[in-house]
């Protein structure tokens, strides 16, 4: 059986593009992939966190992978911080991974932006430490958009460099998992940019812990245009925010983008948000319930966390002992 690994920071409240571009996808992985879903907590601190929040924001997105449909009996439930493997294999594959290959990352230049000079050590290898999460799990899979295959790729160029430079089999290489039938729910306020978290509008999202008053109002205030649905979704070119409504309304309802438009032929965005906001209130509402129930009473969360912490810890140490042997660590 092929392992997988992939997690979320505890950044704040899971929206409706995490959970279409990624949690649904996790949920059906767990029945045949062996799995672990992490919370890392460590690539979060990267960037300032108000230490009053994260604690509860950590158990939030654990209440959020429960609600979801993950199940730790089938799953691997963890937060990255209970596993000390991660930091200490993430610090020795840093002193074996170029500078100029960190150089070349993407997601390192957007998010310092132009003030390069301030953003932490953190920020600038953070790609090594996804490098460790991945690698500690002898991992195959990794599910990751488009915009993430890059620090797959390196982390298969720093374990290769790793297995030849020793002359070993040390480290699986991992593949990125595209779900190419994973919708891209882009922002209800501009149909041009993704679907965030942190985005300054709380407009711009569907939050998993929405409830359906909330739900009805952000799809009412969505931003849409004048003109009819036509009846193919190649029409709606030019039209970010109609194709973005009709792709949320597809993929909630397993319908094809072309099957949603011949439905709503030459309706207008009046007659086609309602029934937009009626399958989203079915499908978010019970999850949002779920997250609420788990969030008020957090000694589930704790038990679910403290057992997949524990299990996480066996696979990890087994690497993080062989990499250690390898490097020519002495360990008593």
């Amino acid at each position: 059986m092929k392992r997988i690994f992939s997690g979320v920071q505890p950044t704040g409240t899971l929206t409706l593009g995490n959970y279409l571009g990624a949690l649904r996808h996790w949920v059906h992985l767990q029945e045949d992939h062996d799995c672990l879903y992490c919370i890392v907590d460590m690539h979060a601190i990267t960037v300032f966190q108000d230490p009053a929040l994260f604690k509860d924001q950590t158990f939030e997105i654990a209440a959020t992978y429960l609600a979801c449909g993950l199940d730790p009996q089938k799953s691997i439930l963890f937060v990255q911080s209970h596993v000390p493997a991660h930091a200490q294999l993430g610090w020795m594959l840093g002193c074996k991974t170029p500078m100029g290959w960190l150089n070349r990352m993407t997601q390192f230049k957007d998010k310092a932006g132009k003030d390069k000079e301030k953003a932490s050590l953190g920020l600038y290898g953070y790609p090594c430490l996804q490098a460790a999460d991945i690698l500690l799990y002898q991992t195959h899979l990794v599910p990751v958009g488009e915009d993430q295959k890059q620090h797959i790729e390196l982390t298969r160029d720093i374990a290769q460099s790793v297995n030849s430079a020793y002359d070993v089999d040390l480290f699986t290489l991992p593949d990125p998992l595209i779900n190419t039938h994973a919708a891209r729910i882009m922002s209800l306020r501009d149909g041009t940019k993704k679907m965030s978290k942190s985005d300054p509008s709380d407009f711009s999202r569907i939050h998993l812990s929405d409830d359906a008053d909330l739900i009805a109002q952000k799809i009412r205030k969505a931003r849409t245009d004048a003109d009819p649905l036509p009846g193919s979704f190649d029409q709606l070119e030019g039209r970010a925010e109609a194709k973005n409504l009709v792709t949320i309304y597809a993929a909630l309802a397993n319908m094809t983008l072309d099957e949603v438009c011949q439905e709503f032929e030459g309706a207008l965005f009046s007659a086609f948000k309602p029934r937009l906001s009626d399958l989203l209130v079915a499908t978010i509402t019970p999850i949002g319930e779920k997250i609420a129930l788990l969030m008020n009473d957090k000694r589930e969360l704790e038990l679910i966390l403290l057992d997949g912490a524990q299990r996480a810890n066996e696979l990890a140490t087994t690497t993080l002992k062989a990499a250690e042997e390898t490097f020519g660590f002495w360990t008593p």
